[in-house]
């Protein structure tokens, strides 16, 4: 059951209510032990997970929808935010009606003194009242902000960057150069960086030791529903036996649609297809190209399914899950060459990896291995990118960090990356 659940900031003392905790333990346990008693022990509590989510748009918005969903039977989940533009009007029918959200006024993308300050005191007064067991932060914004105030905190910290800013090449040099001294300073806090792709996990362990690869998954059960609903929508079907590829998302600098442009101009005889629209879409200009402006999921999952190969231009990602979910549904992926892309697809295995507009070209043309490279994508996702798979790793995460006490895990994190790994 899916509803609003919504607690504004000013309202947080009369609708948060603290979970009761047992007095009768024994003294004699440990403090951690103690701890990790009542909030697993106690049937009438479960562990306060508060998650700090800034980027509430595009792929964070839906991870943070799927992996909150799937925690809900096991924590007592809060989601503290902010909105943005990519940010669906109906946000709040997404998350379970469990799901606490709390509305964080002064988020804002960019570097706002004022404001970044502002919203470091809701998230403390949020904190304050909360208490949680469990802090998790989403984004750079919220991995800057969270990791300082929480610093001194004897709660497990956590923070997934879903793609480093400073990896970012629509940024200038001297950005970048800024991002990254932010990203290590902010990397000494006691945080431990849980990274969603193996490729940003490498980036982090240059930063800090403390780092855990936790791979993306979709919602393998969530997506079979969805796939259902959009057979019956037949708006795009076509008859004809033309190739068709196509890509989703935003027509902006990182998705690189002068690179589409240029695929598209040189296979004159496949039809293109950009699901989505953005402020570059008007270099789209190559006449087998068509551009369908925005969907809702429904709609642009038919517009895919119809289609026949998946492309991806970018130059930086974190671990699309535009990728999984073509993967899923038996779709040849031609990717770029970036970290995230590049730790899911290995170049003529299970797709195609590319460098130049001659690989993606060639690519395409290959239709002889298009069926074998997409069976092998699409028993990844179910062996390893899968929703399912995601949350056993956090639950087992949490639970490690709240049994062994802040300071007692971060002498495990290495240890416990190793299992991940493995699983």
């Amino acid at each position: 059951m899916r509803g609003n659940g919504v607690i504004m900031t000013e309202s947080i003392v009369e609708k948060v209510v603290s979970n009761p905790i047992n007095q009768g333990i024994s003294d004699k346990l440990f403090e951690n032990d103690r701890r990790f008693d009542l909030v697993f022990n106690n049937a009438s509590s479960k562990p306060k997970l508060l998650y700090v989510v800034e980027a509430m748009g595009g792929g964070v918005f839906t991870y943070i929808v799927e992996l909150v969903n799937s925690l809900v039977n096991d924590f007592d989940i809060y989601i503290a935010y902010g909105i943005r533009n990519q940010t669906p009007d109906n946000y709040k029918e997404y998350f379970d009606s469990r799901v606490k959200m709390i509305f964080i006024k002064n988020f804002t993308r960019s570097i706002n003194l004022n404001k970044d300050i502002q919203s470091y005191f809701e998230i403390r007064e949020i904190a304050k009242q909360i208490k949680p067991d469990i802090v998790h932060l989403h984004s750079s914004k919220a991995g800057v902000i969270g990791r300082f105030l929480f610093n001194f905190s004897d709660i497990p910290v956590f923070y997934t960057p879903h793609g480093y800013s400073f990896l970012m090449q629509d940024r200038s040099k001297v950005k970048c150069f800024i991002y990254k001294t932010i990203e290590r300073i902010c990397a000494k806090c006691n945080c431990t960086t849980v990274s969603c792709s193996y490729g940003e996990y490498e980036e982090t362990l240059k930063l800090t030791k403390r780092a855990v690869d936790i791979d993306n998954g979709i919602d393998i059960n969530g997506f079979n529903e969805l796939v259902s609903q959009a057979k019956n929508i037949s708006s795009f079907e076509s008859h004809d036996k033309q190739l068709k590829v196509f890509t989703l998302g935003r027509a902006n600098y990182q998705k690189n649609p002068e690179l589409f442009n240029e695929i598209a101009t040189r296979l004159p005889d496949v039809k293109f297809v950009w699901i989505g629209d953005g402020p570059l879409i008007n270099l789209l200009t190559a006449p087998n190209i068509e551009v369908t402006g925005w969907k809702n999921r429904e709609e642009a999952l038919a517009i895919s399914m119809s289609c026949d190969i998946f492309i991806l231009t970018s130059l930086w990602e974190g671990l699309p899950l535009s990728l999984l979910e073509a993967m899923y549904m038996k779709k040849p992926v031609v990717v770029s060459n970036v970290i995230g892309n590049r730790d899911v697809v290995k170049n003529k295995e299970n797709g195609y990896v590319c460098d130049k507009v001659e690989d993606y070209v060639s690519a395409i043309s290959d239709v002889a291995h298009h069926k074998e490279y997409a069976r092998n994508a699409y028993y990844d996702v179910i062996g390893h990118y899968n929703i399912a798979n995601m949350t056993q790793k956090y639950i087992s995460l949490y639970k490690e960090a709240l049994k062994s006490g802040e300071k007692v895990f971060i002498k495990k994190v290495e240890k416990y990356n190793q299992l991940v790994k493995c699983s």
